[in-house]
């Protein structure tokens, strides 16, 4: 409840950090209870898509969480307005697919708040059409980041960032697949990522929030030393030229491969040490902000740096996406400059 998580945080809260205490206090407590619904419904049953306008999929998943957390939010903040990923449009029709959606969710929802109606889900979903921008506060959620991850059982992540005058100032990524320690896969799953602006980034177990650790990104100096994550979708980025860029930096060790913002975790805590998202030359894509807000301060403030390949900080005042920027590249910032080139020269080889 809320008192437990603003009791958590207080060995946390130092002065520095006192300015966003609800906040993270709000955001932990929010990804945590949304975290539930959502593992309830990946193992109740095989889960369902459906496809968006855009073909990418949506489950019962994704709306259950967007409800949860907005609802956390609105609770707290009733005046901060949302940019999340999910549109409520499709749970609003009156077809017997919908309908049954709207069962689904109202089920996977009251394992968490038993009282929820499917008026105020649908409703509360829709708080999250908010169109992003340079001025005030707003908060950015993926409900379910790695929705594809989620549909294979495999990793995906709740991520939910705060944009203040178009910076990212706090972040919290909660990804109930992943394990405590990546070196044991059989090991206990379920961690919590968050960090604020000048903050830190620290850790705890999605099982038991009363000891947050600070967390490092890898201290590899060395490009050969350097381990690539990536995600597992082809789709999603160019591996031929994430290769061809780890070749030219020297390393030869096997990239990581994963679903979601679990990859943003996974390097703020040092499980690799280079994270690439790479376009295809001559194919324009514009990053949503929900697929990177959250995960992008976690890294910077575990001693990381995020850009894009142009080496330019990710612009999150821009409305839904990073429509300056193109692909984004993660490191530990020990060798991010040496990347950077190897990016510029790898993607020059390629034909468009």
């Amino acid at each position: 409840g809320r008192q437990f998580f603003s009791a958590f945080l207080r060995p946390y809260c130092t002065p520095q950090r006192a300015m966003w205490a609800k906040e993270i206090a709000t955001a932990c407590r929010a990804v945590c209870r949304a975290a539930q619904a959502t593992e309830f419904v990946r193992k109740a049953s095989a889960v369902q898509a459906i496809s968006k306008d855009d073909k990418s999929p949506v489950t019962v998943g994704d709306f259950s969480a967007q409800y949860i957390v907005n609802a956390e939010l609105l609770k707290e903040f009733p005046d901060d307005p949302i940019v999340a990923e999910e549109s409520s449009e499709f749970l609003r029709q009156e077809t017997d697919e919908a309908k049954a959606v709207r069962d689904q969710i109202l089920h996977a929802v009251r394992q968490v708040e038993p009282g929820a109606t499917e008026e105020k889900v649908v409703d509360t979903v829709a708080k999250g059409n908010f169109g992003g921008g340079s001025k005030g506060r707003f908060w950015v959620l993926d409900p379910i980041d790695g929705t594809k991850g989620f549909l294979r059982n495999d990793q995906y992540a709740i991520a939910l960032g705060l944009v203040c005058d178009g910076r990212v100032v706090l972040g919290v990524l909660a990804c109930p697949n992943l394990p405590l320690d990546l070196a044991k896969p059989d090991g206990e799953r379920g961690c919590v990522f968050f960090a604020q602006e000048k903050g830190g980034a620290f850790t705890f177990p999605l099982s038991d929030p009363s000891q947050p650790k600070p967390i490092k990104s890898s201290a590899a100096a060395e490009t050969s030393d350097a381990v690539l994550l990536e995600s597992v979708e082809s789709g999603h980025t160019a591996h031929d030229i994430s290769g061809t860029v780890m070749k030219d930096l020297g390393s030869s060790k096997p990239p990581v491969r994963m679903d979601s913002q679990a990859k943003y975790a996974a390097l703020a805590r040092g499980d690799g040490s280079v994270y690439l998202r790479m376009p295809r030359p001559g194919v324009r894509y514009e990053e949503k902000i929900w697929d990177h807000a959250a995960g992008v301060i976690v890294i910077e403030e575990a001693g990381g740096k995020v850009t894009d390949i142009d080496g330019k900080p990710l612009d999150f005042s821009q409305g839904r996406t990073l429509k300056l920027n193109e692909g984004v590249v993660g490191s530990n910032s020990k060798f991010h400059a040496a990347i950077i080139e190897s990016v510029r020269k790898s993607r020059a080889a390629v034909p468009n």
